[in-house]
């Protein structure tokens, strides 16, 4: 090809091949730029609620209206029973002071991740009969949740991304009750003990003080004792 003809209005004409050459790294940018748009978005769907509701566990579904219940206002925890005020739910609670999301608490080691996509896999997973014929994940104690990091149950609330205090200072934080609930005056008792997530929270000091004080949104020792008892015999029959 003479130099005439490879000029078109005056300039130099590229040969295609070079053309082509220029437009590979154009389209690998592009390609690039998708997966990781891509990647970032599903990273944050993996850290909500609607993620472990459609992915990880088939029967989340009563999960999900704890998470976003409205402190002050009615709703229904997990085992399907009424609550006056979500309050006591201390998801819900999380939830609209901190946006907290469900791996703000929970966070499973990737070991434990790819375990929970096996068993929904096989459909090999746990769950409970409710009142309301719906059948969930049970609750998990503190001690099974944080049991793969080797890290003690109450770091599970207490560590330095959550409630960054250690015992002694939430001894502190409540010395001016006139029954510390954090001390260990009748042995040492777990946060989950009174403070539930799913479900209405409870003031364990009840089962002895009748006098005891029960906050706006939780329930008595003996009222959780009657929705234990009653879940647990719709299990066994």
């Amino acid at each position: 090809m003479t130099e005439e003809e490879k000029k078109v209005d005056g300039q130099t004409a590229e040969p295609a091949a070079q053309k082509k050459k220029k437009k590979w790294p154009i389209v690998v940018g592009v390609v690039v730029a998708v997966l990781v748009v891509a990647g970032a978005g599903f990273w944050v769907w993996h850290e909500q609620p609607s993620f472990c509701n459609a992915i990880c566990h088939t029967p989340m579904d009563a999960y999900l209206p704890t998470y976003e219940a409205e402190p002050g206002q009615a709703a229904t925890d997990v085992w399907g029973n009424e609550v006056a005020n979500a309050s006591g739910m201390m998801a819900a609670v999380h939830r609209a002071q901190n946006g907290t999301t469900c791996l703000g608490c929970h966070v499973p080691t990737l070991s434990e991740q790819i375990g929970e996509g096996m068993s929904w896999i096989t459909g090999s997973y746990e769950v409970l009969n409710t009142q309301t014929g719906q059948q969930v994940v049970p609750e998990k104690s503190l001690e099974d949740l944080v049991a793969a990091r080797g890290i003690e149950p109450d770091q599970f609330c207490l560590n330095e991304s959550c409630h960054n205090m250690t015992r002694d200072d939430l001894i502190q934080a409540t010395a001016d009750l006139e029954r510390n609930p954090h001390v260990a005056q009748h042995g040492e008792n777990q946060c989950s003990d009174c403070h539930k997530a799913h479900r209405a929270s409870v003031n364990m000091c009840s089962q002895c003080h009748n006098d005891a004080p029960i906050p706006e949104g939780w329930i008595s020792a003996a009222d959780n004792t009657a929705l234990e008892k009653e879940l647990d015999s719709l299990n066994k029959a």
